[in-house]
């Protein structure tokens, strides 16, 4: 079988990696050797897809149905191995490492063998109310202490690397300098005193719960992160994002959901309500950094009402 990219995937690579990258030329490849050296049945490749990686719909040796995925190093695909390796299946979709891969399990870097889950069933197929709430309990789930000698990046550091990008951003646009001066004091005031420390999924919305078999809701695609839930929470809270902004109400349904997210998980509605700030600032200003400036101008007008 040819493993061709999805358009989505190499878009995305293109913006990730403007300067050219031989990952996706290495692809076809290193996709027929990992399904080869685990003695994989190949159904299809996953379209649209995701935005970081090639899924691929497979079945094992013994003929269970699994998903094979791979991911370039800039993805930090083993960051999300370790990540769904502790939470085992608890609110997350479990590694199937062990099957058919001898000698290959964590060998081949970027390569992840999953369990399957209904790849074309999320609960942003469901009513906005429903599907809040399902995704909200979902991520619950995932709220755990990390391990004691964890590989994953802090909140401060990602948010770091993230302010130097905004910086540059607001200098060489000062229609979005006050939006990055208002989101980078939020983030130093959110870091002075974090009241907790946990591990979180890192890029969580609506469209990254996918409907299971062993339960009814399971995250998948996390990009791990260790710090406070209400990070986590504020990318939810913009899900739906050009719904809202379609809205005449747009704003207030924005405060509204922010209150009802904070109460229903116990977290600090203004802690909720500046994260929420800085995530949609910083997505913003990439968007338009990479050309995408539809989506740039719905998440700075987004920005605007918080």
């Amino acid at each position: 079988m040819a493993f061709e990219p999805p358009r989505r995937l190499v878009r995305a690579i293109g913006e990730t990696a403007p300067d050219g990258d031989d990952w996706l030329a290495e692809l076809p490849g290193m996709a027929e050797r990992a399904v080869a050296r685990r003695g994989l049945a190949v159904e299809r490749v996953q379209v649209p897809g995701g935005r970081s990686s090639l899924v691929v719909l497979v079945r094992t040796a013994e003929g269970a149905p699994a998903v094979l995925k791979l991911a370039p190093r800039r993805a930090r695909p083993e960051s999300e191995r370790a990540a769904l390796a502790h939470w085992g299946g608890r609110g997350a979709v479990q590694v199937r490492e062990d099957e058919g891969a001898e000698g290959a399990d964590g060998a081949e870097e970027g390569v992840l063998l999953l369990e399957r889950l209904h790849p074309d069933v999320s609960v942003r197929s469901l009513p906005e109310a429903k599907a809040l709430l399902e995704a909200a309990g979902t991520l619950r789930r995932l709220w755990v202490e990390p391990p004691d000698s964890h590989p994953f990046e802090t909140v401060a550091e990602r948010t770091g690397r993230q302010a130097e990008a905004m910086r540059a951003g607001a200098a060489a646009d000062a229609e979005v300098a006050p939006l990055v001066d208002a989101a980078l004091a939020v983030r130093t005031e959110l870091l002075a005193e974090p009241p907790e420390r946990r591990l979180l999924h890192g890029t969580f919305r609506q469209s990254k719960v996918l409907a299971g078999d062993r339960m009814p809701w399971l995250a998948v695609g996390p990009d791990p992160v260790v710090g406070e839930s209400a990070f986590d929470l504020a990318r939810l809270v913009r899900d739906r994002v050009e719904d809202l902004i379609a809205q005449p109400s747009g704003a207030s349904t924005t405060r509204r959901r922010i209150k009802r997210l904070a109460e229903s998980l116990e977290i600090d509605q203004e802690r909720l309500r500046g994260w929420t700030l800085f995530r949609a600032v910083e997505s913003g200003v990439r968007a338009r950094r990479v050309g995408r400036e539809q989506d740039a101008e719905l998440l700075l007008e987004f920005a605007g009402w918080l």
